[in-house]
């Protein structure tokens, strides 16, 4: 267990949830203190893992004070309803836009379902509903209170999902990004787009880099994965990884080109840009949750809209 966490710092630990066994793809945190939170569960298969993190570093079944989601995707708030279960004593964070789902998620899972189809039980483990009574709801702002005076402060920032927050520590000044900056891959230090449908959309989701660069904090915590110091670097590059995919994806739209042709010139583009693709097992890791194919049908999609 001791290698599944991280302290970073501050009471602040990372959490690696082995989302369908695989090390180093989700990363829930831990902010302990007077009122200890939970960040990202991760999926109801990471649960038990995440139970035990808990346990290890001493917070017990009635001590949980909070479980806070940047958005409702199921890598991220798959286990919101176990996690419910276990820590009675918890109230659940997540924007107005995505509380219906985890009171009542059966829509949520059936659209999952579509997309990941045979793999869907094996990455997720499915969504238990969570009590309407338990869950909070933040809208363009909120705060989450760890005790101590110290405070998390939920920032709207749709793009990648219209139900996404972006999470600022008022002690530490990081910023629990979600999925909003892409996907950070700490092998290499590169930052690839997270765009899949239905709701991504370009300006929206630069107009989210730029509230994250506004808010000047101090660190980066990707929910994919793990801490990044260099912070103007990190959204910057993100911003023009996201540039990028959409002036490809827009060229092969407005070629009349379909989904396997676009893909193959994001591909063909972006060649050389991502170190992990040239190792095979990173490239098969991250490709769970971030190929290509669901990037680009994301895109497509919201140049269709």
């Amino acid at each position: 267990m001791a290698n599944l966490i991280t302290p970073l710092g501050n009471d602040v630990y990372e959490i690696d949830t082995q989302m369908a066994g695989h090390t180093g793809i989700t990363a829930g945190y831990l902010v302990l203190g007077d009122r200890p939170c939970l960040i990202e569960p991760g999926t109801s298969g990471s649960a038990p893992v995440v139970r035990d993190a808990l346990d290890a570093l001493g917070v017990a079944a009635a001590d949980l004070a909070s479980v806070v989601v940047t958005h409702i995707h199921l890598d991220h708030a798959g286990g919101v309803g176990d996690i419910a279960e276990m820590y009675p004593q918890a109230e659940v964070v997540v924007h107005e836009k995505g509380a219906r789902h985890l009171a009542s998620p059966e829509r949520l899972v059936r659209s999952a379902r579509m997309v990941f189809g045979e793999a869907f039980d094996r990455l997720f483990g499915g969504l238990k509903p969570t009590e309407a009574s338990r869950i909070r709801t933040v809208d363009e702002t909120g705060v989450v209170d760890l005790g101590g005076g110290r405070r998390l402060e939920s920032h709207y920032s749709p793009g990648h999902a219209k139900h996404h927050v972006g999470l600022l520590d008022s002690l530490t000044g990081d910023l629990y990004v979600g999925d909003a900056a892409g996907i950070y891959i700490p092998e290499t230090a590169e930052i690839r787009p997270a765009t899949p449908p239905p709701d991504f959309d370009l300006d929206t989701a630069l107009a989210s880099l730029g509230r994250f660069r506004a808010l000047q904090p101090t660190r980066l915590l990707f929910a994919h994965y793990g801490p990044v110091t260099d912070v103007p670097l990190t959204l910057d590059r993100s911003e023009e990884e996201l540039r990028l995919w959409v002036e490809t994806v827009r060229l092969a739209k407005d070629a009349d080109l379909d989904l396997d042709h676009a893909v193959a010139m994001v591909v063909e583009r972006t060649a050389g840009r991502y170190k992990a693709l040239d190792d095979p097992a990173l490239r098969e890791k991250h490709a769970v949750l971030n190929d290509v194919r669901s990037n680009v049908a994301g895109i497509m999609h919201s140049l269709s809209s």
